[in-house]
């Protein structure tokens, strides 16, 4: 008879991870991995893929602007030279996303939350970054250039807008002094 405080499994440097597969009798995700490296490694032998990560932009000419920006315009030049450089390799990776997600045909008939739907989510998520950066750049652009109009009281003696438009292109805001 085994004593009643000695446990078979021994949890003693184990992960919460470790200790949850082992109690349910699934596999950890690091379980999963080394079982799917193993069994391709003569895919890759076959078709290498880089081992480096994918080139980092160097952040410093952005942070060295942004440091120096003083108007909302001066930023968003800083946003928008940030959005041109990211956008294409965000574009490649929900390329490569779309195509994983796409691979075997799986994606037609998988339902939501499958692997298939969550790869296709994720490459719509990674582009509407994008998105999600120009908008709040725009929002800013808007309350320095464009703000939103009044209610003109009586008796404010100010002139009413003859027109809900926007000005016609070819004019230029005012631009604030200091």
């Amino acid at each position: 008879m085994q004593h009643p405080d000695f446990e078979l499994y021994d949890n003693v440097g184990r992960t919460s991870e470790q200790i949850a597969a082992a109690h349910f009798g699934i596999a950890t995700r690091d379980d999963l991995l080394r079982w799917a490296r193993r069994d391709a490694e003569g895919f890759l032998a076959e078709h290498p893929l880089p081992a480096e990560p994918l080139p980092v932009p160097d952040a410093a000419p952005y942070l060295a602007a942004l440091a120096a920006a003083e108007t909302p315009a001066e930023v968003s030049a800083v946003t928008q030279h940030l959005l041109d450089a990211a956008q294409p390799a965000l574009s490649a990776v929900s390329d490569l996303l779309v195509a994983i997600a796409r691979w075997g045909d799986r994606h037609r008939f998988a339902e939501q939350g499958a692997s298939p739907k969550l790869l296709l989510e994720a490459a719509s998520r990674s582009l509407s970054v994008l998105a999600l950066i120009d908008e709040a750049d725009l929002a800013v652009l808007r309350a320095e250039y464009d703000p939103a109009p009044t209610r003109n009281h009586p008796a404010s003696g100010l002139p009413r807008a003859s027109s809900c438009l926007p000005p016609a292109s070819g004019t230029e805001p005012k631009r604030r002094t200091r």
